[in-house]
């Protein structure tokens, strides 16, 4: 008997660690390089690896009941009456149901062989099979033993396909304190070094790594299908392409701050929770970049009116510095106040706090503890959205400015050059080096 003990995974269940799938048609080749694959890793020591097993057994006994298909038709008894009886006499068969007074359900009433009988083979050869001779109409009773006859043998424990081939897995887990992800790649490795798989069989590493590939493809093209869907809602919003991509800048930053707050604090990377964190990140920091940029934009619209500007012209640089001065002093505390909020938010989850509101107007004791099974599952979500916002947070107070500035230098400059342009190609005048209000010409 193999007891293997197993802490609760990270996320939902996956395979094993280490699967390694060996796929071909002939079921004693799958055999022999199955022991071959065992035997490489095994002979090369690979740390972290627990213990190798093959999932099919050559070994196992079983007792094949074979018929004489030549005295069972001479004697009239059919196979499958020989197999019932022999099913009837091992598992029993239900012969009628009863009830109890004051309840529902109905309860079998199984028939079968007491144990000392059951488990005795020769007791079970010496069974009469009870049937009726189609020929004659009588009722008859013949021993198993005159028409079958016992045998010894071995056999597979089981036989299992995919996709119409045969399967064999040569599986382990990972001893705790070594990373899943890198015993693998050192199987890979040691293995596309030294090993060769034969030209009839198929060897790939499949368990949480499939499992893991298949979810990073899905939320990596769910993440770029929510990034487009924002961006066309803010392009949209702000019919401007400059300024969405101010705003889609914060993702990056956020996502630069998870994977930051995991390698500082060492923490493991869990694919399906902490991508679908980064995923929830996308809606909080660009809405604290909506909100500073907004503002920052309804400024601009001021000094235009307080300029004499038309409306869409660039205000000169002074003017739009004082505009993100302002905008970035007055949108601070709402931008600090909404991660805040959110990071307090988060932290019971992060770190598994559990409250007992019953137990608290009950007993008057809420039972506050720290961990436990839904910590294993909530907390690389909610680190990875605490990390992402913190980061984002700070860099968006600075960054957002930034560039908000650099995109109206950009644009001023612009102007001022087709403003010049126009100038140089008026017809000579009066008014052909008369500057327009907030830009110099010279």
């Amino acid at each position: 008997m193999v007891v293997t003990v197993a802490k609760n995974a990270d996320g939902p269940p996956v395979g094993k660690p280490i699967n390694i799938e060996i796929r071909g048609k002939e079921i004693d080749a799958l055999l022999d390089e199955a022991e071959k694959v065992k035997a490489f890793i095994e002979a090369r020591n690979v740390p972290g690896v627990e213990a190798l097993r093959i999932d099919i057994d050559r070994a196992k006994p079983e007792m094949p009941i074979v018929i004489d298909r030549e005295k069972a038709r001479r004697l009239n008894v059919s196979t499958y009456a020989v197999a019932d009886a022999i099913r009837t006499a091992l598992f029993g068969k239900e012969v009628s149901t009863f009830r109890i007074e004051g309840d529902d359900d109905d309860y079998e009433i199984n028939v079968r062989l007491k144990d000392e009988y059951r488990y005795d083979i020769q007791q079970l050869m010496d069974m009469r099979v009870t049937f009726r001779d189609m020929l004659t109409g009588q009722i008859r009773q013949v021993p198993i033993s005159a028409v079958a006859h016992a045998e010894y043998a071995s056999t597979f424990s089981a036989i299992k396909r995919k996709d119409l081939d045969r399967i064999i897995t040569v599986s382990s887990n990972v001893i705790a304190g070594y990373n899943n992800n890198e015993v693998v790649q050192q199987i890979k490795d040691e293995m596309a070094a030294g090993y060769s798989v034969s030209p009839q069989n198929d060897l790939r590493f499949t368990g949480e790594q499939e499992d893991q590939a298949k979810d990073m493809n899905f939320l990596l093209m769910a993440f770029v299908v929510a990034i487009f869907v924002v961006f066309l809602i803010i392009v949209a919003q702000f019919n401007s392409i400059s300024y969405p991509l101010i705003v889609m800048s914060t993702v990056i930053f956020s996502t630069i701050g998870v994977f930051l707050g995991l390698v500082v604090f060492r923490m493991d990377f869990i694919i399906l929770m902490t991508m679908l964190g980064i995923i929830s990140l996308i809606g909080v920091v660009v809405n604290n970049a909506i909100v500073l940029m907004d503002f920052a934009r309804l400024l601009f619209a001021r000094s235009q009116r307080k300029l004499g500007l038309e409306e869409g012209s660039i205000i000169p640089n002074d003017e739009s510095r004082e505009a993100l001065v302002i905008a970035g002093r007055t949108r601070l505390r709402p931008v600090l106040l909404t991660a805040i909020t959110a990071v307090l938010g988060l932290l019971p989850l992060a770190v598994g706090l559990n409250f007992n509101f019953f137990s608290l107007f009950s007993e008057l004791d809420p039972h506050i503890h720290m961990g436990g099974d839904n910590v294993i599952f909530w907390g690389p979500l909610s680190w990875a959205v605490i990390y992402g916002l913190i980061f984002a947070t700070f860099l968006t107070l600075i960054m957002v400015p930034v560039m908000l500035l650099i995109v109206q230098k950009i644009k001023h400059r612009r102007q001022w050059k087709r403003e010049l342009a126009e100038t140089n190609s008026a017809p000579v005048g009066p008014e052909r080096n008369t500057p327009r209000p907030g830009f110099t010409v010279g």
